[in-house]
């Protein structure tokens, strides 16, 4: 009987914890607002799609993650790489030119 209850608790645990996840792939997928003064969302999907909507215009895409910390971006055939940190309330995105942007989760 005992041998059951830890094994119970063992999966338990382990289901828990995966349901936690901390990758950046899962981290990423929900709505963001940028800290900027213009009005500027990000919205990230499981099944990779994405959509910018910036001023009251939206533009959609497909995303992914290259790497923990590289974010690929395709809008209208055109491919985007930026460095990208995220956390569970954050996202910085950084582009070639070494600007930032700072997202907080919606």
């Amino acid at each position: 009987m005992k041998a059951k209850v830890r094994i119970a608790i063992a999966l338990g645990v382990a289901l828990f914890l995966s349901a936690c996840s901390s990758r950046p792939q899962s981290l990423i997928v929900g709505k963001w607002e940028a800290e900027s003064a213009a009005k500027v969302t990000a919205e990230f999907s499981e099944d990779g799609t994405a959509k910018l909507t910036m001023l009251g215009q939206t533009l959609s895409g497909t995303y992914k993650l290259n790497t923990e910390d590289e974010l690929e971006w395709t809008v209208n055939g055109i491919t985007t790489r930026m460095k990208v940190h995220v956390t569970a309330t954050e996202l910085e995105v950084t582009d070639g030119s070494n600007r930032t942007i700072k997202y907080k989760r919606k």
